[in-house]
């Protein structure tokens, strides 16, 4: 750990703080009518067995199969606090990281790491309500209410878990630029950020042992995705539910879309508003700002859970939040993760492509290829594209669609940030959230590690014993029966001037003052309670996780400011 330095992060603090307040302040734009019914064949959704950007369920196998496998490795920090609005209304400030700078030709030089390879993704999250989601036992839910916590495992208890609101997940998610251009891969510009309002549902009934009709899981999915990037009006450029997305939905428009620096300093905030879940993104650096609100004006919908139908039916609807407050009890009783309020880091998804084999642009790397560190290519290397493909960085590449379960991939070596920002990308560095313009009282550390170490999964089968505990590891173990290189880990920075900051990667000279342990932040294996699905209502007890939650939040913004 590193002594406490003047930060370098957010040079006009008093602006920013104020702009704190601005951002919950903004009047609701008008949103305008959206298509929908577009023609089948303009028909586009994510499907989340086989895309790195989808919230991670907890019993993968039940949902998409055995062979259609996705991991998502996702370090978050989780933000508690028992004042009401907590749960549906907060603002982060973000500082957007950097990138090195490449060779000629934009050839990486030996070394280097960029933010596409790192994660295709990061985000901050919230629970939301659906009624046609996963457990499908209540007809209403009401927004914005603690009334929603049902995490008991008594059938006969009033707050039995099986009795939950139906829950979706945002994840409101920033794209890292110079890769492949969406919608094949996830970079919006060669070297400009984006970002988009994601909500995740599951079509998936536990207590009774169905899920949605195999016509319109073949058009969505179980897990299912409304997807619109923020816009500069405020405007969905495109349909967001996805029954009725097409590809413009997922195409970034620069004309529309709110594009942002590497660098740049962001105030970023999400609450509830009449017509649903709003996020507004005022950039300082550039002065622009973007918006977008999850209503069915802007193209948002439910689809309608008819698991002995033929057809798949979009359900215009707002989308608002599920509780009132966040902690503990606040889950989606679905995902692997325990959280409400976090911010995640995606990671894991971006393996080598090199060798003699031409890459046919999103395909699979070609036999006879290797991944980083020289290993044979393998089945999970899918949606590979050679380099020529890129928007910048002339790297050849694969978006793993199954995620590296071998855990051997550039995620999981000593790349990530580490103050030598000559080879590596600054962290991303956020604040915690206020709330009401008030701390949050408690902070936790979470990696769903477990989820994705379990037997069957990966090259070398996994170790991990979700009902014990047993072989789950915090540095997890590589198909090569090794621990990984490095695994990263959140850090703060906490100095004499201006307000702590949190990181992400590896301990950084000079802004580093407390990595909590390293890896041992994330604390001890957590055991939660989930519905066998189809038991008509029994539970069982498992771990997918682990966390540990501070008595009290390590890095406050100084409100007084």
């Amino acid at each position: 750990m590193q002594a406490p330095t003047r930060p370098r992060l957010f040079p006009a603090l008093i602006s920013l703080i104020l702009a704190l307040a601005i951002a919950l302040s903004l009047a609701l734009t008008t949103v305008r009518a959206v298509p929908t019914h577009p023609t089948a064949a303009t028909r586009m959704s994510i499907n989340c067995a086989q895309s790195a950007l989808c919230t991670e369920v907890q019993e993968p196998e039940e949902v998409f199969g055995e062979d259609n496998y996705v991991g998502h490795d996702e370090p978050s920090a989780l933000f508690y606090s028992k004042r009401p609005g907590s749960g549906n209304q907060m603002v982060y400030t973000l500082k957007l990281p950097t990138d090195p700078k490449p060779g000629p030709g934009n050839v990486p030089k030996p070394g280097q790491s960029f933010n596409f390879e790192l994660r295709p993704a990061f985000w901050f999250g919230m629970a939301m309500c659906d009624t046609q989601s996963y457990p499908l036992q209540a007809s209403t839910c009401t927004p914005d209410s603690d009334h929603n916590i049902f995490d008991n495992p008594d059938p006969n208890a009033r707050d039995f878990i099986g009795k939950h609101p139906g829950t979706a997940f945002t994840e409101m998610q920033f794209y890292p630029p110079g890769w492949v251009s969406w919608p094949a891969g996830d970079s919006c510009d060669a070297t400009k950020w984006c970002a988009a309002l994601n909500i995740d549902s599951l079509s998936q009934d536990p207590i009774n042992g169905t899920q949605q009709n195999a016509t319109c899981a073949g058009q969505v999915g179980i897990e299912y995705v409304n997807f619109a990037f923020i816009t500069k009006n405020g405007h969905s450029q495109a349909p967001a539910s996805p029954v009725n997305a097409t590809e413009a939905t997922f195409t970034p428009d620069p004309k529309q879309d709110l594009f942002m620096n590497s660098g740049d300093t962001l105030t970023v905030s999400l609450r509830d508003t009449i017509h649903g879940l709003r996020i507004d993104i005022i950039d300082h650096t550039t002065h622009q700002s973007g918006s977008m609100v999850a209503s069915a004006s802007n193209g948002f919908g439910q689809v309608q859970y008819d698991p002995t139908g033929t057809s798949c039916n979009n359900i215009p609807y707002d989308f608002h939040p599920m509780y009132s407050t966040s902690s503990e009890h606040t889950r989606v009783p679905w995902a692997a993760h325990s959280y409400n309020i976090a911010f995640s880091d995606e990671i894991g998804h971006f393996q080598a492509c090199e060798g003699p084999g031409v890459i046919t642009p999103n395909s699979h790397c070609p036999t006879g290829n290797t991944e980083y560190g020289g290993e044979p290519s393998d089945a999970n290397d899918t949606n590979c594209f050679p380099a020529s493909s890129s928007t910048l960085i002339q790297v050849n590449g694969c978006f793993e669609f199954n995620g590296d379960t071998g855990f051997d991939s550039l995620p999981y070596q000593k790349l990530w940030p580490d103050g030598n920002t000559k080879l590596h990308p600054t962290s991303v560095q956020f604040t915690s959230p206020l709330t009401g313009g008030r701390n949050y009282e408690r902070v936790a550390l979470e990696t769903n590690l477990p989820r994705i170490e379990i037997p069957g999964i990966g090259d070398n089968g996994g170790t991990c014993d979700r009902t014990t505990g047993a072989n789950c590891f915090l540095i997890p173990i590589t198909d090569d029966n090794v621990p990984a290189n490095f695994y990263p880990f959140f850090s703060i920075h906490k100095g004499h001037f201006g307000p702590c900051i949190w990181l992400l990667g590896n301990d950084i000279p000079g802004l580093t003052t407390n990595d909590f342990g390293k890896n041992n932040g994330y604390g001890s294996l957590l055991f939660l309670n989930y519905l066998v699905f189809g038991g008509a209502g029994t539970t069982l007890t498992r771990t997918n996780d682990f966390r540990q939650v501070f008595r009290a939040n390590p890095c406050k913004v100084d409100t007084a400011l």
